[in-house]
């Protein structure tokens, strides 16, 4: 069973491995560079060989990275394309040299231009920065999103539809949210509202897509459209939805993280990870 969580690369992108070693985890999540700016710092052979050595002291565990949140490749803003598509380009070389499979991002933001547009622009701009990334590896993982303001990727139809619209499918998969899909009406609470959510995802998307789970509870009530994580059991979906997932033999294999909220020492981290290694017995 791989599970962990996000961590930190404060100090380097070698220590999320020591974080993530302190929690038992064996599954993460990181950024490759702050996420929250534009400009982006060279990653050196130096930093490259650091990042694997400590890999390979933490073990033989799935790793995936989270692109930046500036990036929107659905904007119907010139500006903001050119520098979405170049970000996202970077992204991709990134993990390709940090042998990182998968690189996790939000659909993007049609910012008021409608579905239908958003996903053809989304689609095209990924598509540009695949290409012009010059990579080979490394799959693009579409996260489920909450369905706040203009943001794709709130349903299973529309996550279908960009990966349909790309001429990039082989490189496209889905990251479940539980979080956000529960904020966007797929509930999970229940083996009946459980099995119905995953055969909707199986008919809509395919289950072989699914590569990546971020195990998030939620602060707001079923539906409410927004994104906000809370503790595993100390929200909306509450211990018997996690069950219904961590007990699922569909998914033994596939990494789950958390993205829930922490302190340094990375207690709340650890009682999550214990209650959820519980419920999958």
């Amino acid at each position: 069973m791989y599970l962990g969580s996000h961590m930190s690369i404060a100090g380097g992108l070698h220590m999320a491995f020591e974080r993530i070693m302190r929690v038992d985890g064996t599954a993460l999540q990181i950024f490759t560079r702050n996420q929250r700016q534009w400009k982006v710092p060279e990653l050196t052979e130096y930093d490259a060989e650091l990042f694997a050595a400590a890999r390979a002291r933490w073990g033989d565990y799935p790793v995936a990275a989270h692109d930046s949140y500036l990036i929107n490749l659905a904007s119907n803003k010139e500006d903001l394309i050119k520098r979405s598509v170049l970000a996202f380009a970077e992204e991709l070389r990134r993990i390709e040299t940090l042998s990182i499979p998968y690189l996790v991002t939000h659909p993007g933001s049609h910012l008021g231009a409608g579905v239908e547009a958003g996903i053809e622009r989304y689609a095209a701009n990924l598509d540009r920065a695949i290409e012009r990334s010059g990579t080979r590896q490394g799959m693009i993982l579409l996260e489920t999103t909450a369905g706040q303001g203009t943001n794709l990727g709130s349903t299973f139809e529309e996550l279908a539809a960009i990966i349909e619209a790309s001429a990039h499918p082989d490189r496209l998969g889905v990251c479940y949210d539980t979080c956000h899909t529960f904020a966007a009406g797929y509930d999970i609470r229940t083996p009946e509202t459980y099995a119905a959510t995953f055969e909707t995802f199986d008919r809509v998307i395919g289950l072989p897509r699914l590569k990546f789970f971020h195990l998030n509870d939620t602060k707001n009530e079923f539906g409410s459209r927004k994104d906000r994580h809370e503790l595993v059991g100390q929200g909306e979906i509450g211990v018997e939805g996690f069950r219904n997932l961590m007990r699922d033999p569909r998914f033994v294999d596939i990494p789950k993280t958390l993205e829930t909220p922490k302190k340094e020492d990375l207690q709340d981290d650890v009682r999550s990870l214990t209650l959820l290694r519980e419920l999958a017995k």
